[in-house]
């Protein structure tokens, strides 16, 4: 009987991933998917860009207003992007 060493897929994907420095793009890339989904149709609608750029997500809103309000909750929102990805990808959220 022979016997090998067996992994999850998961597991194997994830250690690909990293191997060829695809982890990290694929990582912001699912960050800026989140930004509707964890903030929702409103603030969406409003949204403009969303980039990762040097750790952190860049955000381009046309509400003058509602950029002043998020931008006293920006560490919130960075760490609640990072929960749903499951993963520190970005440091912070800027606004512009």
């Amino acid at each position: 009987m022979i016997h090998t060493k067996s992994q999850p897929l998961r597991d194997v994907l994830l250690a690909f991933l990293r191997q060829e420095g695809l982890e990290t793009p694929l990582l912001e890339y699912r960050i800026m998917q989140a930004w509707p989904e964890v903030m929702g149709a409103t603030i969406s609608r409003y949204t403009k860009q969303v980039f990762v750029r040097e750790g952190k997500l860049q955000v381009q809103l046309t509400s003058a207003p509602l950029r002043q309000n998020l931008l006293m909750e920006h560490k919130r929102i960075a760490q609640k992007l990072n929960e749903y990805v499951g993963s520190y990808v970005i440091s912070d959220v800027c606004f512009f």
